[in-house]
């Protein structure tokens, strides 16, 4: 009996995408590109670590994802939809690097979280019943009930990622996307974090993808890794990396990263099946594009 094929829509598809930042006014030298030819596929649910040094191009990446960068070449959907579209419609929730704007504010945590519950919203409208109950859901959610009043300003550096978080969960998006989530975070919150992480997506279903520099990061909470420094190397299952292959990516030797996780790999060209649901996945991208061999 013939195979069905795989007929559900990617959450996020990529084809071939580059993007190149405008160069500098007045003469300013020309920059190459922040990432190059890179074509990738999430899945609904899945939880997806991109792993890269920084300047890799990650956060270009995301950004691009969530709409927040346009003029790139190639081909993006989120959910069957361009970026732009996705974000407005609430499809993706997304938590930038650590800025400390909201900090600077008297604001409580829930008038923080409400912020993006209220996204779209004429700021003359009063914020519906419902989106106001998602607002009290997200803080539930991350386990902040207890923070709820409490001076933004005032949460240690643990606290303020899950208010983070609980705000771009405000709108109950499908996908939640998360740029370098654990900077500063001690290691008693990294525990909280990729607890927390594995429960929205059993608890809500969300597709997650997390952008880091930090190994541990990504392996303990992701499906699957993508390594990225200006186009995508390899595209593996966190048991399938290993400090050769890493190497290649950071450019400096991190075997230490590792400690006491057990890691076993090929190369991604030698994949012998280049389909994503290959249990070390590689996705047949041209590992060649603008990187080591």
């Amino acid at each position: 009996m013939p195979v069905a094929p795989n007929t559900v829509q990617p959450a996020i598809e990529m084809q071939r995408v580059s993007f190149t930042y405008p160069s500098a006014p007045m003469g300013g030298v020309a920059q190459g590109p922040a990432i190059e030819n890179v074509s990738l596929s999430v899945d609904p649910g899945e939880r997806l670590g991109i792993l890269g040094p920084n300047g890799g191009g990650k956060s270009t990446l995301l950004k691009l994802v969530v709409g927040l960068l346009d003029g790139a070449s190639g081909q993006i959907r989120v959910l069957g939809r361009s970026p732009a579209e996705a974000s407005r419609l609430g499809l993706i929730g997304y938590v930038p690097q650590r800025v400390r704007a909201e900090l600077e504010f008297p604001l409580s945590v829930r008038q923080v979280v409400a912020m993006g519950a209220s996204s779209g919203l004429s700021p003359w409208r009063r914020m519906p019943r419902e989106r106001a109950a998602q607002v009290d859901r997200a803080i539930e959610l991350v386990g902040a009930e207890s923070l709820r009043d409490r001076a933004i300003g005032r949460l240690s550096g643990g606290q303020l990622q899950r208010v983070m978080i609980a705000r771009a969960l405000a709108r109950d998006p499908k996908i939640l996307v998360l740029d370098e989530p654990m900077v500063g975070i001690d290691v008693e919150g990294q525990r909280r974090f990729a607890s927390l992480i594995e429960r929205l997506s059993e608890e809500m279903g969300l597709t997650i993808v997390i952008v880091s520099h930090d190994l541990r990061t990504v392996a303990t909470g992701c499906d699957r890794v993508a390594c990225l420094h200006r186009s995508l190397h390899y595209h593996a299952a966190p048991g399938g990396l290993t400090p050769a292959v890493l190497a290649e990516v950071f450019s400096h030797d991190i075997e230490g990263v590792f400690g006491e996780v057990h890691i076993e790999a090929h190369r991604a060209e030698d994949c012998p099946d280049p389909g994503r649901h290959h249990p070390h996945a590689c996705d047949g991208h041209d590992h060649d594009q603008g990187g080591t061999p």
